[in-house]
């Protein structure tokens, strides 16, 4: 019994999908200068030090909070960054869902780490 075209393509449309879908350290890659321009911004504003400097402490691509059968969220990027400079140091968590190009600092919460 042939299959016919639309099964076949139902069937390998997943895969095609999946297999277009953008690798996770890239997506990282992708956020990751725009996180650290956010935190270095941040740490210079908070520590009165223009020369400060950033370093990415850690970094993960979490999965979506939204999933269901018509309805998906974005991935975020969750970044740990340090900022040091002018003899002080702070460290704060930046995240960026994707295909938003804009990141924000989750430590206007209170929860700014010292």
């Amino acid at each position: 019994m042939p299959i016919s075209r639309k099964l076949l393509l139902a069937l390998a449309a997943p895969a095609v999908i999946a297999a277009c879908a953008t690798p996770p350290a890239q997506v990282l890659d992708n956020m990751e200068p725009h996180a650290a321009e956010i935190a270095l911004n941040r740490g210079r504003f908070d520590m009165q030090c223009a020369t400060a400097m950033p370093a990415v402490l850690g970094r993960e691509l979490a999965p979506p909070l939204i999933e269901g059968p018509l309805f998906v969220g974005v991935q975020r990027g969750i970044f740990t960054i340090g900022v040091s400079g002018c003899g002080q140091q702070r460290s704060y968590q930046i995240i960026c869902p994707e295909g938003s190009g804009g990141c924000f600092s989750a430590d206007t919460l209170g929860n700014l780490r010292r």
